[in-house]
C-alpha cells in the first residue's frame, strides 16, 4: 500500500507530540524531585527545636505537628465513636510492641495504689478493689501503632468519665491537659483533656475478660482508641491534671504529642 505525503505529515506531527508529551513528562517529573530533594535537605538541616517537653524534631516539623493538634482539637467531638467489633474478632494473643517503664521486678500489683494529684496539691489514693466495684465498660477495637501494625483487641475497665465522676474531680477537667506515668516515672503520656473525656477512654483492668497480665500493664493501663498505641499507657502509678502540657516519654523523642487518629 502506497504512502501518501499526507500519511507522511500526519504520523510526523504524531511523533512531535509524543516527543513533546515525553519532554513535558521528563521535564515535571525532575522539576518534582528537585523541589522533593531540596525540601528535606532543607528540613534535614533546619535545627533542631529546644529540648523540653517535646525535643528531637526540626523545628519546622515540630511547628507542622503543634499546628495540627491545634486544629484537631478545634474540630474534635467526643460523639465520633471509633468502629467498635464483636468480641469473636478480638486477637486471642494480643501483640506487646514495649515494656518500657513496667520492667521493674519488685514491682507488686497486689500493693499497687493509683495516685491522683490534684491542680491544688492534694493527692487522692485508689486501689483496684475501688475501681472495680464500678461500672465496667468494655471496648473492642481496632488498636493503632505509629509503627503501621493494627490489631482488633478487646479490653474492659473503667471509664475515664465515669472514674471523674465517682470521685468529683469535675473541677480537674476544666483544665487543658491529664497526665498519666508509671509507678517508676520512666514512661509518660500527656493527653488533651477532650481526647481523656471521650466515652470510649478507660482505665483498663481486663483484656479478653481476664485480669491483665503484667506484660499487658498489669494492674491498671490506659486504653484510649482515639489516638495511637504510644498514648495507652501500661500500668498507670500516678494521675495529675494540668494547664500545661505534661511530660511525655515519645514527644521528647520527636514524635508528635498529639497522636491523635
Amino acid at each position: 500500500m502506497k504512502t501518501t505525503r499526507h500519511d507522511k505529515q500526519e504520523k510526523f506531527t504524531v511523533d512531535q507530540k509524543i516527543r513533546r508529551r515525553t519532554f513535558i513528562s521528563f521535564a515535571v517529573f525532575f522539576a518534582a524531585s528537585t523541589a522533593a530533594y531540596k525540601s528535606w535537605d532543607w528540613l534535614y538541616h533546619a535545627p533542631s527545636e529546644t529540648s523540653g517537653i517535646t525535643a528531637r524534631a526540626r523545628q519546622p516539623l515540630r511547628a507542622a505537628m503543634n499546628k495540627t493538634e491545634i486544629f484537631f482539637r478545634k474540630f474534635f467531638s467526643t460523639d465520633h465513636l471509633v468502629k467498635t467489633y464483636p468480641k469473636s474478632m478480638a486477637a486471642k494473643k494480643v501483640r506487646v510492641n514495649s515494656n518500657i517503664g513496667n520492667e521493674d521486678k519488685n514491682f507488686n500489683p497486689d500493693t499497687w495504689q493509683l495516685s491522683v494529684l490534684k491542680h491544688t496539691g492534694e493527692t487522692l489514693k485508689v486501689n483496684l478493689a475501688d475501681l472495680k466495684a464500678l461500672p465496667k465498660t468494655e471496648i473492642i477495637f481496632d488498636f493503632k501503632c505509629v509503627e503501621g501494625w493494627d490489631q482488633i483487641q478487646h479490653w474492659g475497665g473503667v471509664r475515664f468519665i465515669d472514674f471523674i465522676k465517682q470521685y468529683k474531680l469535675d473541677d480537674q477537667t476544666d483544665l487543658a491537659y491529664v497526665g498519666m506515668e508509671t509507678p517508676d516515672g520512666k514512661y509518660q503520656v500527656g493527653l488533651d483533656m477532650e481526647s481523656a473525656l471521650h466515652p470510649q477512654t478507660i482505665l483498663a483492668y481486663e483484656m479478653n475478660e481476664e485480669p491483665l497480665q503484667s506484660i499487658h500493664g498489669a494492674p491498671l493501663r490506659l486504653i484510649i482508641p482515639v489516638k495511637y498505641g504510644i498514648k495507652n499507657l501500661k500500668c498507670i502509678g500516678k494521675i495529675a491534671f494540668s494547664n500545661q502540657r505534661p511530660p511525655d516519654y515519645w514527644a521528647k523523642r520527636g514524635y508528635d504529642y498529639y497522636s491523635g487518629l
